[in-house]
């Protein structure tokens, strides 16, 4: 199988519930094949499974690694974009009570294309980069949308040789098509051109 981030061979790694993930030993990613890739219609109907209340304190709490990061970088005149906002786009509430410019997208729940027409001194992908069927494209696109010296905040779990992949349940979900190891982010770094890329635990930021 082509890998589907850096377009290598990627090699048959896992076999778990019907479905299998290739690796890839150029950039590290763990892909599942895309013959194993749910309808978007069913893919639609699972993040609407998702108990994204905004005004839930535990998904607040969930999401402030990143409100702390854009706020201690950015004052409110920055203006931002919540990339894959999904159904509750507690974010950008929460820095929008912070009086930030925020712009949301999502490609099911809010297809607003003209957010993809400017550019952001910071871009949020919370629980996001691990569904995208085609990173390459998405992280080029993400690249492009930031101004200089801006900022792309992603959160997903991370894998590493530690983790027994069988029995990890962040792959279960069958929206989750990709799968990241640390070497993987430092490949997106100096591949899509981002001047410096930093790991704290599932937080990864990204710099134009």
């Amino acid at each position: 199988m082509e890998c589907t981030l850096c377009n290598n061979n990627s090699i048959l790694y896992s076999k778990s519930a019907n479905k299998e993930y290739y690796k890839c030993s150029v950039c590290g990613s763990i892909c599942m094949h895309p013959l194993f890739y749910i309808s978007s219609e069913n893919e639609k109907i699972r993040y609407q499974e998702h108990n994204n209340d905004v005004n839930d304190i535990g998904y607040q709490k969930f999401v402030q690694p990143i409100i702390e990061g854009v706020t201690s970088n950015f004052n409110n005149k920055a203006n931002g974009l919540d990339f894959g906002c999904g159904t509750g786009p507690v974010i950008t509430k929460l820095l929008q009570e912070k009086k930030f410019n925020i712009t949301t997208y999502d490609p099911f729940f809010d297809n607003n294309l003209n957010a993809l027409k400017n550019t952001y001194n910071f871009i949020v992908c919370c629980e996001v980069i691990e569904h995208f069927h085609h990173p390459l494209k998405e992280f080029k696109l993400l690249k492009a949308l930031l101004k200089p010296k801006g900022k792309l905040y992603c959160m997903t779990d991370i894998f590493s040789e530690s983790i027994n992949f069988k029995n990890w349940y962040y792959k279960n979900d069958n929206t989750h098509v990709i799968f990241y190891q640390e070497n993987t982010f430092k490949w997106i770094q100096k591949h899509i051109g981002f001047s410096k890329v930093t790991i704290n635990n599932r937080l990864i930021i990204f710099e134009n």
